[in-house]
């Protein structure tokens, strides 16, 4: 009786058995970030709970933060932490869209390679050094520059009130923008050193997608007369524009979540925003510096609330710009 011939394995069934193997393993992969987010959340909201418990929803609208009284109310730094990020988002784009704009539109090719690896350049840079950079360069300016604003006779009546206001612990669009306090350092230095450190997130991937724009969308319209200008305005950017919001939130994602720059700069006041030269905090300054010396079970509970709200809006604000990039994306590239 003969043996039955062994049938040789086919392309199709190792094909089928390594396509098996390596869904299992992406499914895997996939699921270790699905579960850290979720321990991430789980986590926090442990440690948040009993700040959260206590205060409730004033913990987020309160304006006192006093670990000696044990009140925390963390609206302040809230308000700080949209106020800084905002604020250099709106310095930062326009010149990170036209960095971009010069670089892969207008330089040469011996100089668009240099300032485009000297923009990524900056995105390198360790937060401690612009921090000292800051102190030492930014400060002492306006320092120089707020010293005589307060020497100028023709200030103080704009002071008197201003001061009568911020005593009486309200405000005004006016008094916003008059100086609080000399020394450099408070909001406004913030603003300005998130600005320099989150521009070449903006520029970079806004320069990768200008230069992806299809060349026969520049050529159609050079062949309809088209300036420059016009093409980069009806062509270029209309078809970059979802790439380029992609860097925007990115940078925003940055400005958020920034931590020793800004602790060392913008102050560590925990009262409502006075003025733009004053001092301030954001929720990752406060987190910086008080974590560590947060013995009492409420104050660490309420710094880790901190981190919990600065995650939620994080999360918040990436969902919504997923949602506008789908909006903004053009349906061929969808």
């Amino acid at each position: 009786m003969s043996e039955p011939a062994h049938r040789p394995t086919t392309r199709a069934a190792l094909s089928s058995g390594s396509d098996r193997v390596f869904q299992v393993l992406i499914l895997a992969l996939a699921s270790v970030i699905v579960l850290v987010f979720v321990l991430s959340v789980y986590q926090l909201g442990r440690e948040a709970w009993p700040a959260l418990h206590t205060f409730g929803w004033h913990f987020f609208t309160g304006r006192t933060w006093n670990p000696v009284e044990g009140k925390f109310g963390a609206a302040s730094m809230i308000a700080g932490t949209l106020v800084t990020s905002l604020a250099a988002l709106v310095i930062s784009v326009p010149l990170a869209v036209a960095s971009a704009l010069f670089v892969a539109e207008y330089a040469p090719k011996w100089l668009a390679n240099p300032v485009g690896y000297l923009i990524e350049l900056l995105a390198a840079v360790p937060s401690v050094v612009y921090g000292l950079w800051a102190l030492f360069v930014i400060a002492p300016v306006l320092g120089r520059w707020q010293t005589a604003y307060f020497l100028d006779p023709a200030n103080v009546p704009t002071l008197t009130r201003c001061n009568q206001l911020w005593a009486e612990g309200q405000t005004s669009l006016q008094c916003f923008f008059v100086p609080s306090g000399a020394g450099g350092r408070g909001l406004a230095l913030a603003v300005i050193i998130l600005t320099v450190m989150i521009l070449p997130y903006t520029a970079s991937v806004a320069r990768d997608v200008i230069r992806l724009v299809p060349a026969d969308q520049r050529e159609a319209m050079y062949a309809l007369g088209a300036t420059k200008w016009e093409v980069i305005s009806r062509a270029i950017l209309p078809y970059a524009r979802a790439g380029i919001l992609g860097g925007v939130i990115l940078a925003l994602g940055r400005a958020l979540g920034e931590t020793l720059a800004v602790a060392m700069v913008i102050g560590d006041s925990q009262e409502i925003l006075k003025s733009l030269w004053g001092n301030a905090s954001t929720v990752a300054s406060v987190i910086a510096n008080q974590f560590g010396d947060a013995q009492e079970t409420l104050h660490r509970s309420s710094v880790v609330a901190l981190g919990l709200s600065l995650f939620a809006l994080s999360v918040i604000v990436n969902f919504a710009a997923r949602l506008i990039i789908a909006r903004l994306t053009p349906k061929g590239l969808q």
